[in-house]
């Protein structure tokens, strides 16, 4: 698999023994923060199923470029989602691919999250069979704030991670959470210090591609089944959502995030 001719927002490399491990950097486009535009948001979806056919690949490692593992929707595409339908069905399909590409790759994926997390990426970090973040990471599901339903991954298995009650604090209000609260209440696989972040996020994923890969890989298999089963409250969360980008709320959200101000739903 020729990763670089293939991708170009993310950069690949091989590490471990035999190159067994996929190291997955989301590349910062704006020197800042990894942003999701129409190349980045198709890419972060298709990887999963390169991974997956991949044969010589036993692990991947997902993270951030710069000062954080993700900083979401990029707002030009964005705009071409609330006035293109075109565009907002190709991100819609985008959307559902990503995360059912997740959940079906056999891979096991490690994500390591510092930093902001936000949007889709934020989407592959929790719907990794690992998720470690920086104690000071700050994990936002921003879809509200937009204007929009909380899609992407958010219905699917926020509530099985950390509750029903906890979910709905967080999505509603779009309350950020830090990588050690995510922890606590069970959003994330482990908290650590951001020195540390990267080491232990390569230790887990070298065990995980030394170990049994049939055993590995059925027990991810059995195990998402759970979120197998939530997949008509997900797709119903994603229609939702991009019914929301054809409307007003969502052009306020864009307005205000441009403006660097609260929005005003009315």
């Amino acid at each position: 698999m020729d990763y670089a001719a293939r991708y170009k927002t993310l950069a690949i490399e091989r590490r471990g023994a035999n190159g067994g491990v996929l190291d997955i950097r989301m590349l910062a486009a704006n020197g800042k923060l990894p942003t999701a535009g129409h190349d980045g948001h198709r890419e972060l979806a298709e990887i999963w199923r390169d991974v997956s056919a991949d044969d010589s690949v036993r692990c991947a490692v997902l993270r951030g470029e710069g000062l954080g593992f993700s900083g979401g929707g990029d707002l030009a595409m964005v705009q071409d989602m609330t006035t293109d339908d075109v565009v907002r069905q190709r991100v819609w399909r985008e959307a559902r691919d990503l995360v059912y590409n997740i959940v079906n790759c056999d891979k096991p994926i490690v994500s390591a999250m510092h930093g902001p997390a936000v949007g889709a990426g934020l989407v592959a970090g929790l719907l990794a069979d690992i998720s470690i973040a920086a104690k000071n990471a700050k994990i936002v599901d921003g879809h509200t704030r937009l204007g929009v339903a909380a899609g992407d991954h958010a219905a699917i298995v926020w509530p099985l991670l950390c509750g029903m009650a906890k979910a709905k604090y967080h999505l509603l209000l779009c309350e950020p959470v830090s990588g050690e609260e995510a922890e606590r209440i069970g959003l994330v696989s482990l908290a650590v210090e951001e020195a540390d972040l990267l080491p232990r996020a390569y230790e887990v994923a070298d065990r995980l591609a030394a170990g049994s890969q049939s055993a590995i890989r059925f027990t991810k298999y059995a195990l998402n089944n759970w979120l197998r089963q939530a997949g008509p409250t997900f797709d119903a969360s994603l229609a939702l959502e991009f019914m929301g980008f054809a409307g007003a709320d969502v052009r306020e959200g864009v307005a205000s995030l441009r403006e660097k101000r609260a929005p005003n739903f009315g």
